[in-house]
């Protein structure tokens, strides 16, 4: 397959490559996209075999629902089940970074949601997406567009290393801004569940839903045998690289080059703060311990970027469990082909 690559400014955009973009979607064809999170590989989530080819084009199990995107919020209406008080809420987060399992209408297809009555919806910021969306006049499915497994895009370069030729157009838009996959919220039952974590925080959520559920594998510490979202069964965000994570705590550094004699060439990915503790080694710097926007906006990259050195293994500083630092810490984890605790 021929890739259609498109340079659009999202600051200062022409119409017209966001309407021919579109006529790709309508015409049943996979377009990749920036959001505000990630890069997207979107199609028509109303034709099945449009989105039966996401599947193909990642690699991606046919048991992981796909998330349908909107330009608008009102849109949402005409595809899911939702009483006014819990409508009033969401329209406090979107349009942003944050993903809504809500119980589907009959009009989304089986296909986008795994043969689940639930379907995840989202309405992003990003100005490309939503103009695509709108232009396309229909919502648009979209998992990251990364093979299956690996990280996920945050740079246009990372979509053209994964999926040129697999798909019909990339936009190419820049680096995106939060770099974490949207925050997945399950508001189906009377007590919200975080089904994954992402830019927006339980603490934001516990503001406008009141109390919410977190279950234990949003930690790495359960395992999930149905995904009801997204990103919930199976081992994502991995280099092929053995990587290993080790937990924050106290005597991490100890740990790390305890960790790092079991091997020829180690490389470490640690704070900037902690770099002096590894002045003879390879490393990589994943932000500032000061800073967990700055190292989950950095984290997809340095995966890639680790996985492209002679090092024979990949040995990652982990964060503290709080606030942003969940959303790293479950990226992590998952990534990781080991942990240390």
């Amino acid at each position: 397959m021929q890739t259609k690559i498109l340079e659009i400014d999202p600051l200062n955009f022409q119409l017209e490559k966001i309407k021919e973009a579109a006529e790709y979607i309508k015409a049943g064809k996979l377009v990749v996209f920036p959001t505000e999170t990630v890069y997207g590989l979107g199609a028509n989530a109303l034709d099945e075999t449009a989105v039966k080819n996401i599947f193909i084009a990642k690699g991606r199990p046919s048991d992981n629902p796909l998330i349908a995107h909107f330009s608008d919020i009102k849109d949402i209406l005409d595809f899911v089940e939702i009483d006014k008080n819990l409508f009033e809420k969401i329209k406090i987060l979107t349009p942003g970074p944050i993903t809504f399992v809500l119980k589907k209408k009959k009009n989304i297809p089986d296909i986008v949601t795994a043969g689940r009555n639930t379907v995840a919806v989202r309405i992003p910021a990003h100005p490309i997406a939503r103009a695509l969306i709108k232009e396309s006049n229909t919502p648009i499915a979209a998992p990251s567009a990364n093979l299956s497994g690996k990280p996920s895009p945050t740079d246009p370069q990372h979509v053209i290393e994964d999926l040129n030729g697999r798909v019909d157009v990339i936009i190419s838009g820049g680096k995106v801004d939060f770099g974490l996959e949207s925050t997945v919220i399950d508001l189906t039952e009377k007590i919200p569940t975080l089904l994954r974590p992402g830019p927006i925080t339980p603490e934001k959520l516990h503001e406008i839903f009141g109390k919410i559920e977190i279950p234990e594998f949003i930690y790495g510490k359960a395992k999930v045998d149905v995904a009801r979202a997204p990103g919930m069964k199976y081992r994502h965000y991995a280099p092929d690289k053995k990587t290993i994570l080790i937990e924050y705590s106290g005597n991490r550094i100890e740990k790390i080059h305890q960790l790092a004699k079991n091997y020829k060439n180690p490389l470490i990915i640690t704070f900037k703060e902690d770099t002096k503790y590894f002045s003879n080694m390879d490393i990589l710097v994943s932000g500032s311990i000061e800073n967990y926007f700055e190292i989950a906006t950095n984290l997809f990259g340095f995966l890639r970027e680790a996985d492209k050195t002679n090092n024979d293994v990949i040995i990652i500083e982990g964060v503290e469990d709080k606030g942003l630092g969940i959303s790293i810490m479950n990226r992590l984890r998952k990534a990781a082909t080991e942990i240390w605790r």
